[in-house]
């Protein structure tokens, strides 16, 4: 019966994080659905009822809310691209901040978004000026993790406590 769960848990985050990081900047209405998903299906391996409030659960089964898991997905890619793990044409999205004198946020590792987008409402959602802003969001040590594993601990972390206040 146990691995019979934890079977079902693996394949649920499967397709729930399939290409989600294209749903980035859409409106609460679709994240609410797959917020709704989510949900239930955490009640459904936990046995919880309808009526119990689901933050703890979500806590226990350490899933992060729908809307951090998209900024988990596109902040792990942004991390390849850095690091020349992903293919070329990420990595080419991806410029690092250089002042123009030598300032303190010069060894941030930050990264600059492009000036401006045609679209206000598709442009923003496009991974050349997500990536940069979610990027430069992060805390210095977690911008600085060259270590891909080490880097999705410290994200993960990160994340769960904006999501859960913890």
């Amino acid at each position: 019966m146990w691995e019979w769960r934890r079977y079902l848990k693996v394949a649920f985050i499967r397709q729930l994080d399939y290409c989600n990081s294209i749903l980035y900047g859409s409106s609460s209405k679709v994240l609410n659905k797959l917020q709704y998903i989510q949900n239930s299906a955490a009640r459904l391996l936990t046995h919880t009822r309808s009526r119990d409030h689901i933050t703890p659960v979500l806590q226990n089964l350490h899933w992060l809310p729908i809307t951090h898991r998209i900024q988990f997905k596109i902040l792990l890619l942004t991390h390849k691209a850095l690091n020349n793990q992903a293919p070329s044409y990420l990595s080419d999205l991806l410029h690092h901040h250089t002042p123009s004198r030598n300032l303190r946020s010069s060894h941030g590792n930050l990264l600059s978004p492009p000036t401006r987008t045609k679209h206000r409402t598709w442009g923003d959602r496009a991974f050349s000026i997500a990536a940069p802003s979610l990027w430069n969001s992060l805390p210095k040590p977690i911008r600085d993790c060259t270590n891909i594993n080490n880097f999705k601990t410290q994200l993960k972390t990160h994340l769960f406590k904006l999501a859960f206040n913890v």
